[in-house]
């Protein structure tokens, strides 16, 4: 019969590979020799009467009962984690390894820097960044936060709205020598729209302008893609008209690669938030790290995060991750 008493490090190390993907990288990770993360595996799997984990010659997967058990490792890991800080006696010192995801084209141009300055300030902190644009499950991948942008919804989360950002919509001269320059919303239907499916309406646009009047257009997409990065590069390519965060189109709009357009009108601005599990007691190193990145979005150290930061910190509040 499986043992009911199970080894915290087996649990850890088996997390380690899943989160990995190899028992090479689970044991740098770890600090730990690839001998000894292969070994306490094969404990598990052993007290557990079970197979964990599918093993190739290119990349290790959990199985199918696995991936299940991973999801409840990751819980049981990350409330150690918090019991131990609450109780460890130096709650105020960040220590460990921060992981963190944030949006790729927001993680380079904003979150990246932030963190250089952040390691120069705690040298003795490890940090891991994954840059997605998919939303991540903080509690199964055992994430500490989440610096997001958008709009979020409610959920058993916690956010701290860190400030906002304007969209523009923009194209490239060589886009609008060949079809024109639109001067109202009701203009862009007539043009090739370059869509991003990481929108819940990638297609519908509500206006407002100066004057306070409000207008809704529809348009229909002659390119999709799920990437800001590729969107922006159709754009640059004079593909056609899109939308996009400021701070991806400030340097091409300055260097005169893309052009502004609609600058009477306004889109609704998103928010940047950070996201974190909603627990009862925050960690020392998330505590610091938000304090950081507040402080670094303030500072302005970085000419997009300067536009960034146009609202005060809110109060933690529950959010969709």
């Amino acid at each position: 019969m499986p043992s009911s008493s199970v080894n915290l490090n087996r649990l850890a190390a088996f997390a380690a590979v899943v989160e990995s993907g190899s028992f090479t990288a689970a044991a740098e990770k770890l600090g730990l020799t690839k001998a000894m993360v292969s070994q306490h595996v094969s404990r598990l799997e052993k007290e557990l009467a079970i197979s964990l984990l599918t093993r190739t010659t290119r990349k290790v997967l959990p199985t199918e009962t696995g991936a299940a058990f991973y999801a409840d490792c990751a819980r049981v890991l990350q409330d150690l984690e918090a019991a131990v800080a609450r109780v460890g006696g130096g709650a105020e010192v960040p220590s460990g390894t921060l992981r963190l995801t944030a949006a790729e084209d927001y993680g380079a141009a904003v979150v990246v820097p932030a963190i250089a300055g952040f390691l120069d300030k705690y040298p003795a902190m490890k940090v891991e960044l994954v840059a997605t644009d998919q939303v991540i499950d903080l509690v199964a991948g055992r994430f500490d936060l989440a610096i997001r942008t958008g709009w979020l919804r409610e959920s058993s989360l916690r956010a701290t709205r860190l400030g906002d950002f304007d969209q523009i919509v923009a194209a490239a001269p060589s886009y609008l020598k060949k079809f024109g320059t639109p001067k109202q919303p009701d203009d862009l239907p007539k043009h090739r729209w370059i869509a991003i499916t990481l929108l819940r309406s990638p297609l519908t646009w509500a206006f407002t302008h100066k004057t306070g009047r409000a207008q809704t257009v529809r348009v229909a997409a002659a390119v999709t893609t799920n990437s800001t990065a590729s969107l922006r590069a159709f754009m640059r390519e004079g593909v056609g008209v899109s939308v996009l965060p400021q701070y991806m189109l400030d340097a091409d709009m300055r260097e005169g690669r893309l052009v502004r357009l609609l600058p009477d009108f306004s889109l609704p601005r998103g928010g940047v938030h950070a996201v974190y599990p909603n627990a009862r007691y925050t960690s020392a190193k998330v505590r610091a790290f938000l304090d950081f990145f507040r402080n670094y979005l303030t500072r302005g150290t970085d000419a997009a995060a300067r536009r960034l930061l146009k609202s005060r910190p809110a109060p933690g509040r529950r959010i969709d991750g």
